[in-house]
């Protein structure tokens, strides 16, 4: 988590030095919890593994270059009529329908039923705008495509133009008690000051007090085993791959800043 935290800062802090101003555009996405496709993205730590290639291949072979563009323009709210079931991690675009594909080794942030939480949001540009963070309901399953009915109606936590701080936003909220095991962290992102909404999917695994995962419907235990296993494999490659992520975010990040600039004159 540390590594992911300090590369993104580092990241914006250089967009925003180059030319914030150039554009009145805003993009982002969660790091951490890491989101989808930050995590499959050109300088996320996890892009070569299965499920970001799997991802990848679903998407017609094309990358998530641009893991801070996933948009929609004049939603205002009705996310439900622009936004299909089983497409809501992609918000049905196209450019990014390998991000629904339903299954259970997306990379995955360990969090505590029941304990509060705060999410990292990176900004390559800021704006304002208000967070709507929704957890999946108990006895989600990951192996089926996310639908809105799967999602507890109210937020866990919110935000409206929260402090940028690092060149990331922090979005405080409280996880349900006594729902533990896989879930996914849907974040909306209403611009007040554009007419765009964002979407993202974060993967977690809630553990109860014990730090021991529930597998949805009772799952053994040894394949709770290899789950734990996978989660400290991945939190070594946070580890390791933190100056690579760095040097990597901070290339893409002055890269998508001088194409954006040239899009929008």
């Amino acid at each position: 988590m540390t590594a992911h935290r300090t590369a993104a800062a580092a990241a914006v802090a250089v967009v925003l030095t180059v030319g914030a101003a150039g554009t009145a555009q805003a993009h982002g996405a969660p790091t951490d919890p890491v989101s989808r496709v930050f995590a499959c993205g050109p300088e996320g730590v996890q892009r070569e593994s299965a499920v970001c290639r799997a991802a990848v291949a679903a998407n017609g072979g094309v990358a998530f270059d641009e893991w801070d563009n996933l948009r929609l323009a004049d939603v205002r709210g009705r996310d439900r009529e622009f936004i299909p079931d089983g497409q809501l991690c992609s918000a049905g675009l196209d450019a990014y329908k390998g991000l629904d594909i339903a299954r259970e080794d997306w990379p995955a942030t360990t969090l505590t039923a029941g304990a509060r939480f705060a999410l990292t949001y990176l900004s390559t540009i800021p704006h304002k705008g208000t967070f709507h963070l929704y957890l999946t309901k108990a006895g989600h399953d990951p192996t089926v495509p996310l639908r809105w009915d799967d999602l507890i109606s109210e937020p866990v936590g919110t935000a409206t133009d929260p402090r940028l701080v690092d060149g990331a936003y922090r979005i405080s909220g409280q996880l349900p008690a006594g729902q533990t095991g896989r879930h996914v962290l849907y974040t909306v992102w209403r611009n007040s000051s554009t007419p765009d909404t964002y979407y993202s999917c974060s993967d977690l695994v809630l553990t109860g007090e014990s730090g021991q995962p529930q597998q949805p419907g009772g799952e053994p235990a040894d394949r709770q085993a290899a789950a734990s296993a996978e989660r400290d494999e991945d939190k070594q490659a946070v580890l390791v791959g933190g100056v690579a992520a760095l040097l990597g975010l901070l290339a893409v990040a002055a890269s998508a800043l001088v194409r954006r600039r040239g899009r929008h004159g």
